[in-house]
């Protein structure tokens, strides 16, 4: 059976009338605070001692809105008679939130987990040039970061952790065979 004329336009007319005669609920923001998601994406935050100045964060941002220096430092030989190695060290780490378009392309490509969304939403300026903000403040959004989800009760072990539980019974067994054999 075809549909009457008019019944979409009807269908729609009903659904208007019952969100207008709804209540709305408007809470007052400033004085209460947001019930925000575990992982909202607010602003990116810095854990400075993963960072090995790779640059990959800085060339990958497609706004070029990551600033970084660094030099490098000579590092004594470990074991006597082996070389001297030379590390970068980073002077500056610095992102300008008033280009930063919050794709987190910055945070996918970091090799070693140095960047990360934190929940932080109130960092109004009132100045734009006071939006880039510099390690010392990103390093304080990272206390705000929760920590990862749980991992679901079904879902396989991670490669990591199977390969090192894997190689800690190889080495178990190994320490147990010579204690046997002693026996």
């Amino acid at each position: 059976m075809a549909p009457l004329p008019g019944s979409g336009l009807a269908k729609g007319l009903a659904v208007t009338l019952r969100t207008m005669t709804k209540k709305s609920v408007t809470a007052p923001y400033p004085d209460t605070q947001p019930d925000l998601p575990p992982r909202t994406r607010g602003v990116i935050g810095l854990f400075e001692e993963n960072c090995t100045v790779c640059m990959l964060c800085a060339r990958e941002c497609p706004d070029w809105c990551i600033y970084i220096d660094s030099h490098k430092e000579t590092v004594p030989a470990a074991a006597p008679g082996g070389r001297e190695r030379s590390r970068n060290v980073l002077d500056r780490f610095a992102i300008d939130f008033s280009l930063c378009m919050y794709c987190g392309i910055c945070i996918e490509v970091c090799p070693f987990d140095a960047l990360f969304w934190s929940p932080e939403f109130e960092y109004a300026e009132t100045d734009i040039r006071e939006l880039t903000h510099e390690r010392d403040k990103l390093r304080e959004w990272m206390w705000t970061v929760p920590a990862p989800p749980a991992l679901d009760p079904g879902a396989e072990e991670p490669k990591e952790l199977a390969a090192a539980r894997k190689t800690a019974d190889k080495l178990a067994a190994a320490q147990a065979e010579p204690q046997e054999e002693e026996s």
